[in-house]
């Protein structure tokens, strides 16, 4: 089981913005919330903050009822986050690359054998492992960097922008492997622009405009009879 319990959170760059802005909402066991806004809208600070990677002012993030501000290191034991441009070490080669990983996460020779097999076979990367990562394309590099993040069986998984330089091949193998998740009890945290994406994969949608929540819940209730397109469209042209 796992949870994110974020309340009234606060991150400013400098003493005149606020670029999140009392952002509150919570993602439960077996759920899958996508983060929807415009660029620049706040997406992918909150999912930094929520990793542990960018600090904030104000408010609080709960990992599984832990701070991640006063026990970051217990938190992260559970979490995998892939960024929205990967970035690796390049001068790694693919194979090495993920065990460099799993040793991080202490997954033991049997376990990091299996899932490697498994996931380079399934994104048809096991003949490029032995490649420097600096010969690989961005799809590649993407591909590379969810392998690493289910490569120590993460029971949370945050993501920003996913699917984003996928073939539609690999992306159908990404949401296969997030709902796999879920079913097991973990959770899903993404951001998406793609909202024919959300609408289909997600089951609580939470759209951000100006630092702040505007709408959040499930599909049912952010979009009731409408299309999410057009839900979204109306909520940003809002002032």
């Amino acid at each position: 089981m796992i949870d994110i319990s974020v309340k009234d959170l606060v991150k400013s760059f400098d003493a005149d913005t606020n670029i999140l802005d009392g952002i509150t909402f919570d993602v439960q066991s077996g759920e899958r919330v996508g983060l929807l806004g415009k660029n620049g809208a706040g997406k992918t600070t909150t999912l930094k903050s929520v990793v542990g990677i960018l600090s904030f002012d104000k408010g609080e993030i709960y990992i599984n009822g832990r701070s991640i501000k006063a026990d970051p290191i217990a938190c992260k034991r559970d979490i995998a986050y892939i960024p929205d441009n990967p970035d690796l070490y390049d001068f790694m080669s693919g194979i090495k690359y993920l065990n460099f990983i799993a040793d991080i996460f202490g997954v033991d020779g049997d376990k990091r054998r299996e899932r490697i097999e498994k996931y380079a076979s399934d994104f048809e990367l096991t003949a490029d492992l032995a490649q420097p990562i600096a010969s690989y394309s961005h799809g590649m590099k993407q591909k590379l960097a969810i392998i690493a993040a289910w490569i120590h069986a993460p029971r949370l998984i945050v993501m920003d922008e996913p699917f984003v330089g996928l073939d539609p091949k690999a992306a159908h193998i990404l949401k296969g492997m997030m709902r796999s998740v879920c079913d097991e009890g973990g959770a899903i945290f993404f951001s998406t622009h793609v909202l024919e994406v959300a609408e289909k994969l997600c089951d609580k949608v939470a759209i951000i405009k100006g630092g702040r929540l505007i709408r959040s819940g499930t599909m049912d209730e952010v979009k009731g009879d409408e299309s999410l397109e057009r839900v979204f469209l109306e909520l940003e042209g809002e002032q």
